[in-house]
């Protein structure tokens, strides 16, 4: 979801496509993926498969002027399939977009099934984005797609945050490690699927699946190794299946969390001592966090600046589901946090999305098709 200043919402559907929500509240369908109906127009390359399908959007700084908006998205225009990032022109009535231009087209993508937990095609594909308050880049989250090379790869760009302008290109000040590829900003990802940005400050942090254990919350600072590692032999780890550690030990079954974290840490900080420190990871668990956004405003009272996160719940090997929102009072330096979880006003569900709106409230969407507009009391 992303908003106009007038409250028009854009949104995406991973298998359907981009709308836009009116103030009116009346919804225009605005580019369809493959096969998708009721859209002016369909793209034949865009396609939704596994956890992969239309992803994250975000609106121009300079929208009332050049009408930009962009989407991240799986497509088949190249093989085996990537994860492009796609800029769109918008008409001024938002019935329609055109002059399409793929400004990242090399985001990697997982194409055939593995011998590992969620193992389909379409695996961990991040694909948040978000603009930086202060510089203006768009930053773009991308997973490691069940690939143990990718995320401390220099030049394969998953499991990565990539800051880039809006033609695709590097943003200064990314200082990435010699040798990387100049539009990298973090490294060392697993799946982000939640970046924001801290009032006052514009510091990034990311919101991030863990493994079977610590889902994270993380600062980010530029050229910054998040110490995700899932290569066989690495850490002191011997063979994995699929050449992925992701998932191990004993990936099929049930393990306490703190013996997988020592197998497999979500923050390799004994190989990466340098690593950036997760602000939070959930009491070691991971129940699918999946978003992120800092409250802004006097009308949030003391939750004002703090950060929400949103889980989908997973409720595997005798993890608690949690499906919820937790409201997280990170230290000024990121190096820890406390957490509130929210009373709902409505079902829980698979909290996929959250995002505050102009008017100061907050929308939340989930899988099952629902996007709720909370606000304070």
């Amino acid at each position: 979801m992303a908003f106009l200043p007038d409250g028009a919402m854009f949104f995406t559907e991973k298998c359907s496509g981009l709308s836009v929500r009116l103030p009116s509240g009346k919804i225009n369908a605005l580019l369809g993926i493959k096969d998708s109906k009721n859209y002016p127009d369909t793209a034949s390359d865009l396609f939704c498969g596994g956890q992969a399908g239309m992803y994250g959007v975000a609106i121009d700084p300079d929208f009332a002027t050049n009408r930009f908006i962009y989407v991240s998205s799986a497509s088949s225009m190249t093989a085996p399939g990537t994860n492009r990032v796609l800029r769109l022109t918008v008409n001024p009535d938002l019935t329609k977009v055109s002059n399409r231009q793929d400004i990242v087209t090399d985001i990697a993508y997982k194409p055939a099934a593995s011998n590992h937990p969620f193992g389909d095609p379409g695996a961990h594909n991040g694909g948040r984005l978000r603009f930086g308050p202060a510089d203006g880049f768009l930053y773009v989250t991308t997973g490691d797609t069940h690939n143990g090379e990718v995320p401390q790869s220099p030049t394969r760009i998953g499991g990565k945050v990539l800051r880039i302008d809006r033609d695709g290109k590097a943003a200064p000040g990314n200082n990435p490690p010699q040798g990387f590829d100049a539009r990298i900003f973090t490294y060392g990802h697993r799946n982000p699927q939640g970046i924001c940005f801290r009032p006052g400050t514009n510091q990034p942090y990311t919101a991030e699946n863990g493994p079977w254990h610590s889902d994270e919350v993380t600062a980010l600072t530029a050229g910054g190794n998040a110490g995700w590692d899932p290569r066989p032999n690495i850490g002191g780890r011997g063979d994995c299946p699929d050449n992925y550690c992701g998932y191990s030990p004993n990936q099929m079954g049930a393990m306490e969390p703190k013996e997988r974290s020592a197998f497999m840490p979500m923050t390799d900080t004994k190989t990466y001592p340098n690593a950036m420190k997760p602000a939070w990871n959930n009491d070691m668990l991971s129940q699918g966090m999946s978003s992120c956004v800092f409250l802004n405003g006097p009308q949030w009272k003391e939750w004002n600046g703090r950060m929400v996160v949103t889980f989908m719940g997973i409720g595997i090997h005798g993890t608690p589901v949690g499906n919820r929102l937790d409201v997280l009072d990170i230290k000024p330096d990121g190096s820890s946090a406390t957490r509130t979880t929210v009373s709902l006003p409505m079902p829980a569900g698979r909290f996929r999305s959250v995002v505050q709106a102009p008017d100061g409230s907050m929308y939340v969407a989930t899988d099952q098709g629902d996007i709720y507009q909370l606000k304070p009391i």
